[in-house]
């Protein structure tokens, strides 16, 4: 009888940290569902191709974050392959679903890959930009370059068109995004053998590009 007594006794302690545990969760969610977002939409660079999963900078930005304890949640909603198009027409439910404070469009490269007008990708780039500010969000577009194999004026034309659509829709810019990764003369040591990805030891850099400009929109007044 004893032993029945403590099982008794025990029951309501043992129920008590049984939905303690199940709270834990839904808590959790709670406190999420108040913190500002960050929407990243991007290509394969952020999307962790190749990598192993949590290593890529979308993932050490979110490290970051908790470090400076600002209390922002990061949404990644790249997908490898995605084109200034593809995000374009992604980003309206996107924005519809998470009401992202920040909006940070990190695509073009693949643009680039597949020879499509400049004014197209421009044009996106404008139509994303304009979107997200309209919901109440602030801007940021990762600027890309291409190799010198396309030509000197094409690599110009298509670098400058970043910083064409930031200037004009008053977002903020990451000149290149591939800064220290892609345009120094070991650069092979930073990708994975398709030469066209970085490798995760690149990861931490990219975010190094990304985070002085993305900082002061965090602190920035709503």
């Amino acid at each position: 009888m004893r032993h029945c007594s403590a099982l008794l006794l025990a029951g309501p302690a043992l129920a008590a940290t049984a939905a303690q545990a199940q709270g834990a969760p839904a808590a959790a969610a709670a406190v999420a569902a108040t913190q500002p977002v960050i929407l990243v939409v991007g290509d394969s660079l952020s999307a962790e191709y190749g990598l192993a999963r949590g290593t890529g900078w979308v993932n050490l930005l979110t490290q970051r974050l908790a470090r400076e304890k600002l209390p922002w949640r990061v949404v990644n909603a790249s997908i490898s392959g995605d084109t200034t198009s593809g995000g374009r027409t992604r980003l309206p439910a996107l924005l519809r679903e998470h009401r992202p404070r920040v909006v940070l469009i990190e695509l073009g490269g693949n643009d680039a890959l597949r020879g499509l007008p400049l004014d197209m990708t421009q044009a996106n780039l404008t139509a994303m930009a304009q979107a997200a500010r309209a919901a109440g969000a602030r801007v940021l577009i990762a600027g890309m370059q291409v190799p010198p194999n396309y030509g000197r004026r094409y690599g110009e034309q298509f670098a400058q068109l970043f910083a064409t659509v930031a200037k004009a829709e008053g977002a903020a810019l990451v000149p290149f995004f591939l800064a220290g990764v892609a345009d120094i003369p070991d650069a092979e040591r930073f990708f994975q053998p398709d030469r066209i990805h970085p490798t995760a030891e690149a990861q931490p850099r990219m975010l190094d590009n990304v985070w002085p400009v993305l900082r002061p929109l965090l602190r920035a007044p709503a």
